[in-house]
């Protein structure tokens, strides 16, 4: 169960559709669009700040797209590819490190 809250984090704190600002990245975008019941534009924006520090680019747009589809977060997390498990461990610190900075 561990890893599926670690693998929904961000889809988890989240909350309904909201337009993203310009300039906005695709965690924050991914989350203003999210239909998850807990968050507000401010909470979108510290986990992008987060993913940011924590994730590059790619990892980043890869990670978004685990709003709309986590199963794909479990196909990362079992796979033997060492590239995702990099990905999976970075990851996983990204959601430690949201979950303590932005609550």
């Amino acid at each position: 169960m561990k890893f599926f809250v670690t693998a929904t984090l961000c889809a988890t704190l989240v909350t309904g559709v909201l337009p993203a600002p310009v300039g906005a990245g695709a965690i924050e975008k991914a989350c203003r669009q999210s239909d998850r019941s807990a968050a507000n534009p401010s909470l979108c924006r510290c986990i992008q700040s987060v993913a940011n520090a924590s994730l590059n680019r790619a990892e980043r747009k890869t990670v978004s797209k685990w709003f709309k589809d986590p199963h794909q977060a479990q196909v990362v997390r079992q796979s033997d590819r060492r590239a995702d498990e990099r990905l999976w461990a970075r990851y996983k610190a990204f959601g430690e490190n949201a979950t303590r900075i932005c609550g």
